[in-house]
């Protein structure tokens, strides 16, 4: 089925009306606002959720209630001890005889604030919906924050902060005079002709998008590869041509939101190399795996693995990462803690390889805002860059399918799916292609693709944390395509019980596009976050793929008059191209008014393993502020990876242009500018007359090497 058909693609049936603003009464319990829409839920008849107004009270009631199973999904994160007088939500599994009775009685008791249904959203069907202690409602702009308290309070509501710039819009959370869970309040007050809005918030469970295959440089086709068997021409992504541009700065960090980090990985160390690490779960700062939490090692390897010689490397080894494990749910103050927290320290690039674990997910107001903040108030106004997986259910990430041969049946008939965080504006969504540059058979599509990226070939399958999904209708083609290799948890827990793994699906491909992103930024990082989106997408390969999908049998794998593919965007990233007019706009941007030079082609021998190195010197008799400078250095040694140059202005400021991360090259032929080196400017508008120097050092002993030439060229 085409997605031109409809208007409003993707879109359940609109839920029947009294006429009146509002859903019809009995039904407050079964309606769910979220982004404009009233979506249908179901009551699970096993289940129930309790907030509790401290944690101290929960073995208590689990000792009287004997619930079958008990599990905290305060989306905040963990309580530690000294959180016990926090509140909580909690789910119980209960035998369906006993819920409603159990509901009733544990209404009545002073511990628990509310307690309610778990429910399934009838629109994707096993994704399970706990209902979260906040309301986010939005009243008519004339409306006194008086008024908004007295409406508030007869409904047993408090008001605990405003939106923001978002208009007369204020969260508020159940107090002990409340009658109803945040639900049906939200299905009651947004019948008040005050009420522009009402949304509760609601916790959801996080999917992560990959299943690993099979078990460094030379395996990593997506990066460059020659040829070979499974490899189409030119599908991989021109990494070693980027690299002569850039391989990536420190000063810029990416992001990776997901579970657990390896940090002790060889591959995720480095000087610098790790930036203001969080877990969300404990609310500390070591984002360390948990049981079986390997999927964020293995996403942060393919974006920015350290080149150390030894195993893989990222796309942009050269940048930092700032690792953010996730609580595994979500809603919507989880959310805006996670995009906080990257703003707040500096994160230039966030990468999300994770969807709700829901077949229909529109974004409430709150989540929404959170991108859009991320993407226009970070990075100091220019925004950082937000990518999302697109998914890998092989379904419109916002569209129709008749669904038919779902284990079990879970899934039948004409059946909306929409992904919420990838249809955002404000988002780059990554599909995924092949090594044959083709259409990954897994791979989610649609109007809203950005770019596509290199990953693995494999059936669609959608492995939701809820159990219900597993595997979606089997295709029974060949399906010929590579695997990517990546970083595993180092020791016998992780994918594999080597230090690497096989990795592939949309998870893969998001990481591989922001390091992409990374490299732009570290040539260019005056780019705002929607330059970015634009260079990127306009500096694509236009791969086509004229076979139908082995299971929908759609081919939408050419382009629109657009430049336009529903399988893979605006075509499959090319780093190269994107930095080079990363480069390119930057030197378009910068006028100079006039040029200085110096060089020192004295050859200087590098002395092995001594700390204080050599000082090369070139004198600028011109004067003037800085408001340009490039270094071009030629050197070489056996290890180029042992030595460090740094760059001395005449007031002795100390920039390092080019730290230990050559690894095993031997000749450096390179030069340094703001845009691949940001560290330069700490120089500008300071005075260029004078005498400046070039600083190398061999930091470890056994290999030898020399200096052969330097050269200075500013801009005032």
């Amino acid at each position: 089925m085409s997605e031109h058909s409809s208007s409003r693609q993707g879109q359940p049936e609109p839920i029947e009306s009294n006429g009146n603003k509002g859903v019809l009464p009995g039904l407050e319990g079964v309606i769910l606002q979220r982004g404009g829409e009233e979506l249908k839920l179901k009551k699970i008849r096993d289940r129930l959720t309790l907030c509790l107004r401290t944690a101290k009270v929960l073995s208590r009631l689990v000792e009287q209630w004997t619930p079958q199973r008990s599990r905290n999904i305060t989306p905040q994160g963990v309580q530690s001890p000294e959180d016990q007088a926090q509140e909580i939500v909690v789910e119980w599994q209960i035998q369906a005889s006993r819920l409603d009775d159990v509901l009733a009685q544990l209404r009545t008791s002073e511990a628990v604030i509310y307690a309610s249904h778990v429910y399934q959203l009838e629109a994707s069907p096993g994704t399970y919906a706990y209902v979260a202690n906040q309301l986010t409602v939005q009243f008519v702009p004339s409306l006194t924050v008086t008024k908004v308290d007295a409406i508030a309070h007869a409904l047993g509501l408090i008001r605990t902060h405003a939106l923001g710039d978002d208009s007369n819009t204020y969260c508020f959370k159940v107090g002990p005079t409340a009658r109803q869970n945040p639900l049906k309040i939200a299905n009651a007050i947004i019948r008040k002709p005050e009420v522009l809005m009402a949304e509760p918030n609601i916790i959801m469970a996080i999917a992560p998008l990959y299943r690993p295959e099979d078990d460094r440089y030379p395996d990593q086709w997506h990066l460059y590869h020659r040829g070979g068997p499974s490899l189409a021409a030119n599908s991989h992504v021109f990494a070693e041509k980027a690299w002569d541009l850039t391989r990536g700065s420190r000063s810029v960090t990416i992001a990776i939101t997901d579970d657990g980090f390896d940090l002790a990985h060889p591959d995720l160390q480095g000087a610098g190399k790790i930036v203001a690490p969080r877990d969300l779960k404990i609310k500390d700062t070591l984002p360390t795996p948990i049981g079986n939490e390997n999927h964020g090692t293995a996403v942060a390897g393919v974006a920015v693995a350290e080149e150390t010689g030894k195993g893989i490397v990222g796309i942009a080894p050269g940048c930092s990462l700032m690792p953010i494990q996730t609580t595994g749910y979500l809603d919507d103050t989880s959310i805006e803690q996670l995009f906080d927290w990257a703003i707040n320290q500096g994160a230039d690039v966030i990468s999300c390889s994770w969807s709700p674990a829901s077949v229909y997910f529109p974004l409430s107001r709150r989540m929404s805002r959170a991108v859009n903040k991320a993407a226009t108030k970070g990075r100091e106004g220019k925004g950082c860059v937000v990518l999302f997986s697109a998914g890998n259910a092989n379904r419109p990430v916002e569209g129709k399918v008749q669904e038919a041969g779902w284990p079990k049946n879970i899934l039948g008939g004409l059946t909306s799916w929409l992904s919420g965080f990838a249809i955002h504006p404000d988002v780059i969504t990554v599909s995924a292609c092949t090594s044959l540059n083709r259409k990954a058979a897994y791979s989610n599509w649609g109007r809203h693709i950005s770019v596509a990226a290199p990953s693995n070939n494999a059936p669609p399958s959608m492995a939701l944390s809820s159990g219900t999904f597993d595997t979606g209708p089997p295709i029974r083609t060949n399906l010929p395509g590579r695997v990517v290799i990546t970083s595993d948890r180092t020791g016998p827990d992780g994918y594999t019980p080597s230090d690497y793994t096989g990795f592939g699906g949309t998870s893969s491909a998001c990481p591989l596009v922001a390091g992409i992103v990374g490299l732009m930024l570290s040539a260019n990082p005056d780019l705002t976050a929607r330059e970015v989106k634009q260079l990127l997408q306009g500096t694509t390969d236009k791969i086509i793929d004229k076979n139908p999908d082995p299971q929908l049998g759609q081919s939408y794998g050419s382009y629109d008059r657009n430049g336009h593919s529903f399988w893979f965007g605006y075509g499959k990233v090319n780093a190269y191209e994107a930095v080079k007019a990363a480069v390119q706009k930057s030197e378009r941007d910068r006028t100079l008014h006039n040029t200085l030079s110096a060089h020192n082609h004295t050859a200087f021998p590098i002395p092995d393993d001594d700390p204080r190195g050599i000082f090369s010197p070139v004198t600028l008799s011109g004067s003037g502020k800085l408001q340009d400078i490039k270094v071009y250095i030629q050197a070489e040694h056996e290890f180029l990876s042992d030595v460090s140059f740094t760059l001395l202005s005449p007031k002795g400021q100390k920039i390092l242009i080019q730290g230990r991360t050559l690894g095993r090259q031997t000749r450096l032929q390179r030069t340094y500018s703001f845009v691949s080196t940001p560290a330069l400017r700490r120089l500008l508008q300071t005075e260029v007359k004078g005498r400046w120097q070039l600083q190398v050092i061999d930091h470890v002993p056994g290999s030898v090497g020399r200096l052969k030439r330097w050269e200075l060229i500013v801009g005032v």
